[in-house]
């Protein structure tokens, strides 16, 4: 039994220093793949404003253009892993709504046909930005850096040595 209790304890601290250049690796993949998106919509912004306005979406002439920039800045945000919560957030939402108005039969579907379900366009990004709010960019982003200064600076102001809490 202590063979198997250590082993499980070798594999978690592994498996613990993966979670970190995993992160990095959904927020680059996603980021880049919802910069592109937003990059495509915004130079076709009346089509989106069209279809905006086909599926329902209140004030379309303005949703369109806010969905848009939210898609190509946040892309890049989540890529840099700056704001990366807030931003995944919002992005969750963006793909909540996209699920509820423009995929609405991949959405029902979820019990009755899966796979329909997870094939559907927002189903990876909605699962990319849930981990990157729920578990945060990581330690390789512009977010942990930042939290990084902030700590060595108070500790500087208040005479402490900086520490690693991480």
């Amino acid at each position: 039994m202590r063979l198997l209790a250590k082993l499980y304890t070798l594999l978690s601290g592994a498996a613990s220093h993966l979670q970190s250049p995993f992160l990095l690796l959904v927020r680059l993949y996603w980021g880049f793949q919802m910069m592109q998106t937003g990059w495509g919509k915004l130079h076709n912004l009346a089509k989106v404003t069209e279809f905006f306005t086909s599926l329902g979406i209140p004030l379309p002439g303005l949703n369109a253009p806010f969905i848009v920039g939210l898609e190509f800045l946040g892309g890049i945000l989540i890529m840099l892993g700056l704001g990366s919560r807030l931003v995944a957030l919002l992005l969750t939402c963006d793909m909540a709504v996209a699920f509820a108005t423009a995929d609405r039969g991949a959405l029902f579907s979820i019990f009755s046909d899966p796979d329909k379900f997870y094939a559907a366009a927002p189903y990876t990004f909605l699962v990319a930005f849930l981990m990157v709010l729920i578990f945060g960019p990581g330690r390789v982003s512009l977010d942990a850096l930042l939290d990084l200064v902030g700590r060595t600076s108070r500790s500087v102001r208040m005479g402490l040595r900086p520490t690693n809490s991480d």
